[in-house]
């Protein structure tokens, strides 16, 4: 009996957190201001090259040539990596990336500044407080196809 009553609070639980992550919805600060992405949550589950505090930094990445042309390169990449493309206007780009178990989304921004030479990052969990580094990873994994094209 114990053991059914553990199984069916498990059961709820992880049904209850599924819903979550299907149900949740982009976060209204996502786009450019300014020219700028968004700045990352003090929560340590997002990444950004234009964040100044060491615990969610990450480097831009490289690029050159026509925005166009680079922004096709941004968009083959992150759908070669599972990402889900939402918007591409300009030099703009928005992905949803899910994680395999939960399905929880994450939000991935590019911006490419061709006056730079980068494309500017923000990697961030909608949910949650902790990402295990997944976002940082990915935005490493994005630079890593990137140099390869």
């Amino acid at each position: 009996m114990i053991y059914k009553v553990i199984f069916i609070i498990l059961a709820s639980f992880l049904l209850a957190i599924y819903g979550l992550s299907l149900t949740s919805r982009p976060p209204r600060n996502l786009g450019l201001n300014e020219g700028r992405l968004s700045l990352c949550p003090e929560s340590p589950n997002c990444v950004s090259s234009q964040a100044t505090d060491n615990d969610h930094k990450i480097k831009a990445i490289t690029a050159s040539g026509d925005t166009k042309k680079v922004m096709d390169r941004v968009a083959a990449a992150v759908t070669e990596m599972g990402g889900s493309i939402r918007t591409i206007d300009g030099p703009y780009l928005h992905a949803v990336f899910r994680s395999k178990v939960f399905r929880f989304p994450d939000d991935l921004e590019c911006h490419y500044n061709k006056s730079e030479g980068l494309i500017e990052v923000r990697s961030a969990a909608r949910l949650g407080y902790s990402d295990f580094s997944v976002n940082r990873q990915r935005v490493e994994t994005l630079r890593q196809k990137l140099s390869e094209k």
